[in-house]
């Protein structure tokens, strides 16, 4: 089915069979490869015939129908099937079937056009050789029963329509059914009982213009002429589609028609005509009339898309209002029978295989006539999720994939972080045509824009058929986002997150990228934290102070006292908690670093004498810092202190200090909560108002320097040299707001 079509073998067998489908009004719009069963294949229904996956259905009578397949070389076979025990029977030689309506067999053969009745104990078959009973050129026009219908070329270069069967009695019988010979072409569009639907192509001029589309019913061994008075002229402003399609019942009339850009069917019966809307999609396949409604549905053609979608419709014709509804799922070829009914090779939700359409108390009723035991359900047969997708050495996209049973379908995929609930919905990828093939998903690492948290997911996967038939199929699973603790990451996604206040006292956080996009490093999305922080003289980021996993933050007030405000991972941060006071003695706070080798960051502050002090982190949310101690003095010439962790490449966190003639220095951390003599980084920096020790953004190992000020935002990438510590880079944080802000930290 459409699922399951190799596109270039299926574009091979619509060119060879179009001339096949102008003529005898059947559909043969697909033929599935041969073999190809799918992923488990089930059992066929209980009470329905076997029928091969590659079948299509060609012809159908009372007794049984015709179907057509390709042998391992590739060409037709033709098998007649009875309906009572499933019994086969090969047509040899065959190349071509014709929906005869009857349980006679029409086929082309090396030796020309044989009829043969198909019914249990007959044994009459005719054959016909069209060049010699008529003229080199001569070629089908359709089949009804035993009756051939031929066009027959002429010396003007026009076509004649002739009727062509054997009598009771074994006499050969041609009657030329057009009045003269400047017809185009005719076809046998459909039939029922002893008619025959004819829709045919006149000339009315020498000079080719214009031409007139015309439409009779002919009488089988009535010998009418059917392009006389009792044509119906459709006119010469449409045309007929490819394929020409038609319905006869007694009590309608119908064919498909190409006017004005587009393609609709015309139904006409004792009220009138009435024109079904055009097809929007491409032309519509005239399936046939049942009772009273009409059947049709869209053709697959050599530009059809694979994931398009070829359902069977109906159409009540009593309510010019009435709405189309799917009959089957798909369709792709479709016969004739005797008694008005419809065999279609289809697929329902539960069934592969060829169906009985017939009158129903109201809408008609699909039942199934023979199984081709394929699975039709749709499975996710394999799901390929990493346990762990670890993000700290970028190497994504992070691949996951899914194979389905089948090769077309739509697969929905919901990414779910555990702890926050934050999702990402998007759409798998089909990577080829075969079943086998997965549907690819690489992620690329963000959620919500960015950088996913740590922790456990959950993965969903909803696949649903691409034609709406199957009932979804769902997978789940779990996996774990791991990455190393950044001391500036506030919401547990390993990249550096800087926080912000405005003038309004509202802090935001601007979580970072850590790798650049177009080259430059920017921030992936801006949150507010909350409003009120303007209560605090200095605020600093410290990272984890107090035991837990995530960066923390401290603020000094107006009195002077300290507050910690304990980060949750998630961006925000626990009520406040009095740390202390005294506080106001320092003119310059900054944190993050581990200063003396225990793992944890500590705190210095410069009180405004000069005095350094060295405050040790204890990890202890109720007393987070132990008593100080004295470093030094002299750090009233800095104007600026920035704790930015170890950037020159020994073990112990370091400092950068500002001088107020905007020269940076270094201070190598000693291990002990003091530092080395200090080391002239260079000049210039008093074009920034706030240094700020960023933790890693680049994702290389070593942590960075942000440098804000009003004439914009610069980032320096540590390179582990003490010479030379910090390499400029691209970066794009707060465009246009180099005065909005106070502090950036």
């Amino acid at each position: 089915m459409n699922q399951r079509h190799s596109p270039r073998r299926l574009a091979t067998l619509v060119l060879a069979l179009s001339a096949v489908t102008a003529v005898t009004g059947t559909l043969v719009t697909a033929v599935p490869a041969a073999g190809s069963t799918g992923a488990g294949a089930r059992p066929a229904a209980a009470d329905a015939a076997t029928l091969p996956v590659d079948a299509e259905v060609v012809g159908s009578g009372a007794t049984g129908y015709l179907t057509t397949r390709e042998d391992a070389a590739g060409k037709p076979v033709l098998e007649w099937r009875t309906f009572a025990d499933g019994a086969v029977t090969v047509l040899p030689g065959a190349t071509v079937g014709y929906d005869s309506r009857s349980d006679h067999a029409v086929v082309s053969g090396p030796d020309g056009v044989t009829v043969r009745d198909m019914r249990p104990g007959a044994t009459w078959s005719a054959t016909y050789d069209l060049a010699e009973e008529f003229r080199p050129g001569s070629r089908m026009a359709g089949a009804v029963g035993s009756h051939l219908f031929v066009n027959v070329p002429t010396d003007s270069g026009f076509w004649d329509l002739y009727e062509l069967y054997e009598t009771p009695g074994g006499e050969v019988r041609k009657t030329r059914l057009t009045s003269r010979p400047r017809g185009l072409g005719s076809t046998v569009a459909a039939a029922s009982g002893d008619k025959a639907l004819i829709l045919g192509l006149n000339q009315v001029t020498e000079n080719l213009r214009p031409v007139a589309h015309w439409r009779a019913v002919a009488t089988l061994g009535g010998g009418a002429v059917v392009d006389g008075e009792g044509a119906h002229d459709l006119g010469g402003t449409g045309t007929w589609p490819s394929p020409v399609t038609g319905a006869l019942t007694p009590a309608y009339q119908a064919w498909t028609w190409s006017e004005a850009g587009g393609t609709g069917i015309v139904v006409a019966s004792a009220d009138g005509e009435r024109r079904l809307p055009p097809w929007v999609s491409g032309p519509p396949y005239l399936a046939g009339i049942v009772g009273d409604t009409v059947l049709y549905g869209p053709v697959r053609t050599v530009e059809s898309s694979p994931d398009d979608e070829f359902p069977l419709y109906g159409r009540d014709l009593r309510d010019e209002e009435s709405a189309p509804y799917r009959l089957l799922g798909e369709f792709t070829s479709v016969a004739h029978a005797p008694d008005g009914s419809l065999l279609v090779r289809g697929r329902s939700a539960e069934h592969d295989g060829l169906f009985r359409i017939s009158a129903g108390a109201g809408r008609p009723v699909a039942s199934l006539v023979a199984d081709t035991g394929r699975d039709v359900a749709l499975r996710i047969v394999a799901s390929h999720v990493p346990a762990v997708v670890d993000m700290q050495k970028r190497n994504g996209p992070y691949r996951m994939d899914w194979v389905l049973n089948q090769a077309w379908a739509y697969v929905e995929v919901t990414l779910t972080h555990t702890a926050t609930g934050a999702t990402l919905r998007t759409y798998a990828t089909r990577t080829g045509y075969a079943d086998s093939d997965p549907y690819v998903f690489d992620w690329d690492g963000l959620l919500d824009g960015a950088a996913a948290p740590n922790g456990a997911y959950r993965w969903e996967v909803t696949a649903r058929s691409s034609d709406g038939i199957a009932a979804p199929a769902t997978a789940s699973g779990s996996f774990t986002v791991r990455r190393d603790r950044n001391p500036h990451d506030f919401n547990d996604n390993g990249s550096t997150d800087l926080l912000a206040r405005d003038a309004s006292g509202v802090l935001w956080r601007d979580d970072l990228l850590d790798w650049p996009l177009n080259g430059r490093f920017a921030a992936a999305r801006r949150t507010k934290v909350g409003a009120g922080w303007n209560t605090y003289k200095q605020i600093e980021a410290v990272g984890n102070i107090a035991g837990a996993a995530h960066g923390d933050l401290v603020g000094v007030d107006g009195a002077g006292l300290l507050w910690h405000y304990l980060g949750k991972g998630d961006g925000t941060f626990t009520a406040r908690r009095k740390v202390g006071g005294g506080w106001q003695v320092y003119d310059k706070i900054t944190g993050g670093s581990d200063l003396n080798g225990d793992g944890r960051p500590d705190l210095v502050a410069a009180d405004r004498s000069g005095g350094l002090w060295f405050y040790k982190g204890t990890g202890d949310a109720a007393r987070p810092f132990a008593a100080r101690v004295r470093v030094g003095g002299g750090w009233q010439v800095y104007d600026q202190l920035t704790a930015v962790g170890n950037i020159a490449g020994t073990a112990p966190g370091d400092l950068v200090a500002r001088d107020k003639d905007g020269v940076l220095w270094l201070y190598q951390g000693n291990g002990r909560g003091g530092f080395a003599g200090r080391v002239r980084v260079g000049g210039g920096w008093q074009a920034f108002s706030h240094l700020v020790g960023a933790g890693d953004i680049s994702n290389d190992g070593r942590p960075d320097l942000i440098a804000y000020g009003r004439n914009g935002t610069a980032l320096y990438e540590a390179t582990g040299s003490v010479t030379q510590p910090f390499w400029p880079s691209a970066v794009e944080l707060y465009p246009g707001e180099g005065g909005t802000f106070d502090p950036v930290l």
